[in-house]
């Protein structure tokens, strides 16, 4: 976790601060394959952080040294995607994926130059993929350092426990406490998850 960033939310948010301690947060990293972050975004969307790691790396297995690509991908049957334990839906949206990319629909080369919003928008195009799977995108592969997904489950259930809330917040309630962390809400995003990791 950046020095910056630890500063700036110790400043401004004591309670979530007093997990920092607790907790390990290494700076981020962009990720090198945007192709593969993508298939692995998708095949992810609404799965346990370990379900979906095990299911990634079946699909990984359907490629020559695990080497996942646009023109391989595209001629896998659905049922093959399918047998790795993933949906027939994620199975076309994977399809989809990699057919805009092959098209030119979807420039992963450009991402890196485009705004967060940029990204979201062009993404979006993309079967399957919405806002909540763009902004887990922005965040692990683009790194992203200030990015919140108000659709995410578990930030919720985060915000829920650091602030000793009894039931869900609104996203009016959201917005109040995320705005002060900006601009490092990415790493508050992943302290509110590592929470509840946590007794």
């Amino acid at each position: 976790m950046s020095s910056k960033a630890r500063k700036h939310l110790q400043s401004v948010d004591s309670k979530l601060y007093s997990y920092v301690q607790r907790i390990t947060l290494p700076d981020f990293t962009k990720r090198q394959d945007s192709f593969t972050e993508l298939c692995d975004t998708i095949i992810s969307q609404q799965l346990s952080g370990k379900v979906a790691a095990t299911i990634f790396q079946r699909f990984k297995g359907l490629f020559p040294a695990n080497k996942i690509t646009v023109d391989k991908l595209l001629k896998l049957p659905d049922a093959k995607i399918r047998s790795c334990g993933t949906s027939w839906a994620k199975a076309r949206s994977l399809k989809d994926l990699a057919q805009k990319v092959k098209d030119g629909k979807v420039l992963l080369e450009s991402l890196d130059s485009m705004s967060d919003d940029e990204v979201k928008a062009h993404l979006i195009q993309i079967k399957g993929i919405g806002p909540w799977s763009a902004e887990m995108f922005l965040m692990s592969a683009l790194g992203r350092e200030d990015i919140f997904s108000f659709g995410d489950l578990g930030l919720k259930k985060g915000i829920m426990k650091v602030y000793n809330l009894k039931k869900e917040p609104t996203t009016k309630q959201i917005e109040k406490i995320v705005s002060k962390w900006r601009p490092h809400r990415t790493y508050a995003s992943r302290i509110l998850w590592k929470s509840l990791e946590l007794e």
